[in-house]
């Protein structure tokens, strides 16, 4: 019964062939840019946005105050933008860091993911997000909570605050930060 059976194809002109081919191939183009999932890049220094995003705080870069052994920066500067970050120069190359507040505490810590390479964290509510990866860290510890690199805890860095300044010794802040790029608490 199926075998015999005559089908009528519908005939479409050429040009409209060429057009939903266009359009196909238009379609194919979007959905690909769309999924890339291509990582925002890490923000730089210079790029200081300190914006608000669905309910998350990205920093905003400042420059630390440095002089032979003692590094600081403005209390009240972290407290008005709640998540600032700043990076240090060692004979070793750049070193960056993070200042945050979380239920009115200000936390020092390393601000450097290495699995992923990022030197940037935003702030939702009380807990650190990696701008590249998204591993949550507990702010109020440092510790992994989720994510690719939970296994890479955020180093504290010892403060003092001085007529409204963050003081803090190179010397901590160096430690924390080697401290952050081996996996696990040393």
């Amino acid at each position: 019964m199926f075998g015999n059976q005559n089908y009528n194809r519908i005939s479409v002109p050429a040009p409209w062939r060429a057009i939903a081919f266009l359009v196909l191939l238009l379609i194919v183009a979007v959905s690909v840019v769309a999924c890339s999932g291509t990582p925002s890049p890490t923000p730089t220094p210079s790029q200081n946005t300190g914006a608000t995003l669905s309910g998350s705080i990205e920093a905003a870069w400042i420059e630390p105050q440095v002089d032979d052994t003692m590094v600081s920066i403005p209390t009240n500067t972290v407290d008005t933008s709640r998540n600032v970050h700043f990076k240090l120069t060692t004979e070793d190359g750049d070193t960056h860091y993070m200042a945050y507040t979380v239920n009115g505490i200000v936390h020092v810590r390393a601000n450097v993911c290495p699995p992923c390479r990022s030197i940037g964290y935003s702030l939702d509510d009380d807990v650190l997000v990696c701008d590249r990866c998204a591993t949550a860290f507990n702010a109020m510890t440092g510790d992994g909570i989720s994510g690719a690199c939970v296994d890479y805890p955020k180093a504290q860095v010892p403060y003092e605050v001085i007529d409204d300044t963050i003081v803090m010794k190179k010397s901590d802040l160096i430690a924390a930060y080697k401290d952050t790029l081996a996996p696990g608490w040393p």
